[in-house]
């Protein structure tokens, strides 16, 4: 890890990224690619470390209260967070401003901050998004292999529901030729039944892949899939977007089973539910991201 004075924080949808680079290992990220110019190694960590200095002058200066946004391209809790305790300290700050929040995720070290996203969200809302990819345990070791599995992650999603916080799921992404199968998107679907998850997102079934990603990914499918990089060239050749062979039918399998459950699956409802603040103490929405 190496630290760094970070001039801003929040984004001008007040979205906030405390570290760059991950330890999650996920063979697909696209926080990989090179259009990012990440000038260090993704592995060695970036770490903001006056992000709560300036998240707190941010949010003395906000004239309404809003969402926060964290994990759009860093997860929020990576190993590092488990001692330097950055978001930690950033949602004790917006439970002491009175703003809301809506935080990305893949790791149960969520947990450990559960009483404060309970308290923020009795004020306000805060919402926890978890991805699942396949409830495949063994696959789900090689595509994600430093963070806790779909198991694990959907007992996060049962820990929240008890304790009332709401949760929309990221369905992302679906590996042609490797999770793109019926029985995982509904072994998927029945884990977020079962949690009782507000909505899933799904930015249809494949994966995006650019330049900086595209060799991480072939270069792990090389590793564990001997073979299926060449599967991938000549099905998509170097296509940015590969859909699954079977996109059209798991896509339609996905919404019919959502509206069965009573699970929001619209995206622009979703990412306006979680862009909308609320006011619990007064009833009333005040602003969006």
């Amino acid at each position: 890890m190496h630290e760094v004075e970070a001039k801003a924080i929040l984004s001008a949808g007040n979205g906030m990224n405390l570290y760059r680079g991950c330890s999650h290992g996920c063979i697909y990220c696209d926080a990989r690619s090179t259009c990012y110019q990440m000038k260090h190694r993704f592995e060695d960590i970036e770490v903001k470390k006056n992000a709560p200095v300036l998240l707190e002058e941010a949010l003395r200066k906000k004239r309404k209260r809003c969402m926060i946004g964290t994990g759009a391209m860093s997860d929020p809790y990576l190993h590092l967070e488990k001692e330097l305790r950055l978001t930690r300290r950033c949602l004790e700050l917006i439970a002491e401003y009175g703003f809301g929040a809506a935080i990305q995720t893949k790791s149960d070290l969520i947990l450990r901050d559960k009483a404060l996203l309970a308290q923020i969200n009795d004020r306000t809302k805060a919402v926890v998004q978890m991805t699942l990819t396949t409830a495949d345990e063994k696959l789900c070791g090689i595509v994600e292999p430093n963070v806790c599995t779909t198991k694990r992650r959907f007992e996060v999603l049962l820990e929240m529901k008890e304790a009332g916080i709401p949760t929309v799921v990221w369905l992302s992404p679906i590996l042609p030729f490797l999770n793109d199968t019926e029985e995982n998107i509904l072994a998927i679907l029945d884990y977020c039944r079962e949690a009782g998850v507000y909505g899933i997102i799904s930015f249809g079934m494949g994966l995006t892949l650019r330049d900086g990603d595209r060799q991480y990914f072939y270069q792990k499918l090389d590793t564990h899939f001997p073979g299926l990089k060449q599967k991938y060239v000549k099905t998509y050749g170097d296509a940015y977007e590969l859909p699954s062979l079977r996109s059209s039918a798991l896509h339609c399998l996905f919404h019919e089973k959502c509206a069965e459950y009573g699970i929001v699956s619209d995206r622009d409802a979703l990412f306006s539910y979680m862009h909308t603040f609320e006011d619990k103490g007064e009833g009333e929405q005040l602003s969006l991201f």
